[in-house]
């Protein structure tokens, strides 16, 4: 088999375990998270049934689909198992907003991963400003330049196909409005990366800034389809060329 330029090595293959053993579920965490990236962070505003609020960032999240705008937000248990904040105020009160995280304001956002007890609010401890959102309960960041009102559309709770255990619950959330500010729009009214200064996650506690970035065209096939067809089957003979 080859490899498309030079970019080749010696593949180290591991199968997914099954079991539940800490040891193994850590090394498929750490795995997962250093191999996937770099991952979008959902900074998550929720308020539970008694208005205790909660806010937390979350990078096992995306963008789902465009046409209902639907996001997702996939939150892992408490280790002694039950729902984290997050996911239990989501479930039961419906609303919740997704906030971008930009480099200025990233060590304060970081400061609500903190492993806090049940119904604890981050947002004193973050020092981030609460600002009324249009079509939920749940604030929103003000220092967040693009910030999403998003309703419950589904959640999917996340069973172990072994232990049966609930390991994590999976949030599709609708988007019901978009708060953007004008300052990171560029001339065509889009988002511009540059003016947003969005942050990733990496591995094990890293961080990652958006760096340079490249356009690559997409083909057409109306235009390229016979091109394509004709290299496809040039590549084929001369393949079977050398097999003789």
């Amino acid at each position: 088999m080859t490899c498309a330029g030079t970019w080749c090595g010696t593949p180290l293959r591991l199968a997914a375990h099954s079991g539940s053993s800490w040891g193994a579920v850590f090394l498929q965490y750490t795995l997962l998270i250093s191999g996937i990236v770099p991952r979008p962070i959902a900074f998550v505003s929720s308020v539970s049934e008694s208005g205790a609020e909660s806010l937390a960032p979350f990078s096992w999240s995306n963008q789902v689909t465009h046409n209902p705008p639907i996001i997702s937000v996939s939150c892992s248990a408490r280790p002694q198992g039950g729902l984290k904040d997050t996911a239990s105020n989501i479930k039961a009160t419906k609303g919740f907003t997704v906030n971008i995280i930009s480099e200025p304001f990233v060590e304060n956002a970081n400061v609500g991963c903190i492993d806090a007890p049940p119904d604890f609010d981050e947002w004193p401890l973050t020092g981030l400003t609460k600002a009324p959102s249009v079509r939920v309960k749940a604030s929103r960041v003000l220092e967040s330049a693009f910030s999403m009102e998003c309703e419950l559309f589904q959640a999917v709770d996340i069973i172990h196909p072994t232990s049966g255990v609930h390991t994590a619950t999976l949030i599709l959330g609708l988007v019901k409005y978009i708060h953007v500010r004008k300052d990171v729009l560029n001339e065509r009214g889009l988002v511009d990366y540059a003016k947003l200064r969005p942050v990733a996650r990496l591995g094990d506690i890293t961080y990652a800034r958006v760096g340079d970035a490249f356009r690559l065209p997409r083909q057409a096939w109306e235009l390229e389809g016979e091109k394509i067809q004709a290299f496809l089957k040039g590549l084929e003979e001369a393949r079977s060329a050398e097999s003789v």
